[in-house]
């Protein structure tokens, strides 16, 4: 999983150290916020790495306290030292701020006097949205979809979840089902900045397709409805350009 992870941050590596020299100024910008995305990426990881390493030290510390330590002539862990015993944390209920991020479907449900259905059914949804996002910064598009389609079963109305499952397929290139759930997004969703990705996101299908002229219509759209996203005027500047071969965003990094 990790070397497939990492092989994908290297080709990408790879393309902004081919592009740059030769990109003009907005080009480099959109190069450098891909390179500190990157950047970001490597220095969680590395985060995420330690602090598994400190609770494996720990665990390691408990299982000595129970008689059940490392057999003999088995190395501890880089690092480990001695240290208070650690236990897992229990979590009872879906965090607060969990449920904020997922969307209104999750925040609407009030689980402090909810039954243990609905309770249970606003705890699956977040898991499937965290597990779908977790395979999404990973660029593990297929694992990502799976989750998403089951937050999506699972609470219909939620505009996240069906804007995290189109932008998946259209990262998978299977542009029949993304176009499906975006339309269906711009139709019913009252924000501005997912009705600007929704509609930027029809206008690199129809790119995609060579449905130029439907494709400035999109991309239009998606400008009026947040001028603040600028993926879409780029994508319009590149099929105005074309020479055979279009560059387009579908503007996941604003996810």
């Amino acid at each position: 999983m990790f070397k497939h992870v990492f092989n994908t941050m290297q080709d990408i590596l790879q393309d902004i150290i081919i592009h740059y020299p030769h990109a003009n100024d907005t080009e480099r910008q959109r190069l450098d916020e891909q390179l500190a995305k990157l950047k970001q990426f490597s220095d969680q990881f590395i985060e995420e790495w330690l602090q598994f390493e400190e609770k494996m030290a720990d665990f390691r510390d408990m299982q000595q306290q129970f008689g059940h330590g490392p057999a003999a002539g088995e190395s501890q862990p880089a690092g480990a030292s001695p240290k208070e015993t650690a236990y897992p944390k229990i979590i009872s209920a879906v965090p607060q701020a969990a449920q904020q991020a997922a969307g209104p479907a999750v925040a609407g449900v009030g689980l402090a006097g909810a039954d243990d259905e609905d309770w249970e059914a606003s705890a699956a949804f977040h898991r499937s949205m965290s597990k779908g996002q977790g395979y999404f910064k990973l660029l593990m598009f297929r694992e990502a979809a799976s989750h998403f389609e089951e937050a999506v079963d699972r609470s219909p109305e939620n505009n996240q979840a069906r804007l995290f499952l189109g932008m998946t397929f259209m990262h998978l290139q299977e542009w029949h089902d993304a176009q499906r759930h975006f339309q269906l997004l711009v139709e019913i969703t009252e924000h501005p900045r997912w009705r600007a990705l929704g509609l930027n996101a029809l206008g690199c299908i129809q790119a995609v397709r060579m449905n130029l002229e439907q494709a400035a219509v999109y991309f239009e759209k998606a400008h009026q409805a947040d001028p603040n996203f600028t993926d879409p005027l780029a994508n319009m500047q590149s099929c105005a350009q074309h020479a055979g071969q279009l560059s387009l965003y579908f503007g996941s990094g604003q996810l």
